[in-house]
């Protein structure tokens, strides 16, 4: 993995040069993971003019699932601050890394703006103050949206442990159980089964709650009859997916409920047909959204179908009416429509998919759990 993180911070470092600055201070975890192979709380990375350095508060663990640095790239882990120095900036691997920056040569140094806070941009600025700030924009998170097949394979095995903790939960006794309980349960399983952890905290939803994106669990109990919605996502060597189903308690559906399932499985599934290299963001959820909006359910939809997953659960591109961009091979995105009517609930289905040209058989689908309307 040495050359494909030292490859990314090579693309980087290119644009940085486009813009102006001949190094880089990277804040944000995901992206310090992506170009240094491990993110150490509060670590930075500096994109220097004559060595690339990873600048810690204490040495990288060794937990697999934390990653590990990459070890063409060297780690300067810093001094504990003794007590009558502490200050607001003392022992900050951000202000170091651009006190270092400066001892390089540098005259400008990009940084990730959207990520610092005004406090710690003017300790940057006070450090060095005849450095050039220039603001380095999401270029990072640009380069993160198009995966290699590595990170893929991961976001894969995540959805397989994913299809696995929501397979076992199925063939248990649910009615009578606390949503809080079954969300416990599930994210349990997911560490059972090899997961780094819960990729989000995990949504289940039951009765008129059910449908609801983003739902936090509560302690209303499952009862015959209910919606049941579960969505919920594992991390794997620090990549998330997210798998999200819909089922009926302990009956036969009600007419209604299968009217409303079969309409957002109908979203779904035109969603999931429209991705394809090189079709815009706002097109496949165009896809998806118009076969609830035809059906009288405008008022009823989120605000996107869905969005890219990788580092984070929720990165670009996002799929949403006014979207802009379109989408490349080898993105992985969510296909997430649903439809939540108030005091009855509703419908939520959810699979992680990966763009692939139709020559490769098109849409890789991740996760595999049934979206047939189950009665439990």
């Amino acid at each position: 993995m040495s050359e494909v993180y030292a490859a990314r911070r090579t693309r980087l470092r290119e644009r940085c040069n486009a813009g102006g600055s001949a190094s880089a201070l990277v804040s944000r975890p995901a992206n310090v993971r992506y170009l240094a192979g491990a993110a150490p709380p509060g670590a930075v990375l500096l994109l220097g003019r004559t060595e690339d350095l990873l600048v810690c508060t204490g040495p990288p663990g060794d937990r697999p699932w934390d990653g590990r640095p990459d070890e063409s790239l060297r780690v300067r882990t810093l001094p504990d601050a003794p007590a009558a120095t502490a200050s607001a900036t003392a022992g900050d691997p951000a202000v170091a890394a651009t006190g270092l920056a400066v001892t390089q040569g540098a005259d400008s140094l990009a940084v990730e703006e959207h990520h610092l806070t005004a406090a710690r941009h003017r300790a940057l600025s006070s450090v060095a103050p005849h450095l050039r700030l220039a603001d380095l924009g999401c270029a990072v998170e640009q380069l993160r949206v198009v995966k290699d097949e590595e990170e893929i394979s991961w976001l894969r095995i995540g959805a397989e442990i994913a299809d696995q903790a929501l397979g076992e939960l199925l063939e248990s006794i649910l009615v009578g159980r606390t949503e809080r309980h079954l969300a416990l349960e599930l994210e349990r399983r997911l560490v059972d089964h090899g997961a780094d952890g819960p990729a989000f905290v995990t949504s289940v939803a039951t009765g008129p709650h059910s449908g609801r994106r983003g739902h936090r669990p509560t302690d209303r109990r499952v009862e015959e009859g209910d919606f049941l919605s579960v969505c919920l996502g594992a991390t794997y060597r620090g990549y998330r997916c997210e798998i999200g189903r819909t089922f009926v308690i302990g009956t036969s559906p009600a007419d209604w409920q299968i009217e409303l399932y079969d309409l957002v499985f109908a979203a779904q599934r035109a969603g999931r047909e429209a991705l394809v290299p090189g079709v815009a963001c706002r097109d496949v959820d165009r896809a998806a959204r118009q076969v609830l909006d035809s059906a009288g359910y405008e008022e009823a939809l989120p605000p996107l179908t869905g969005h890219g997953v990788g580092l984070e659960i929720d990165e670009d591109p996002q799929l949403a009416p006014a979207s802009m961009g379109k989408l490349d091979a080898c993105v992985p995105v969510t296909v997430e429509p649903g439809v939540h009517l108030p005091g009855r609930g509703g419908v939520r289905i959810d699979d992680t998919l990966v763009v692939r040209p139709e020559a490769d058989g098109g849409p890789e689908l991740l996760t595999i759990t049934t979206k047939e309307l189950l009665a439990l």
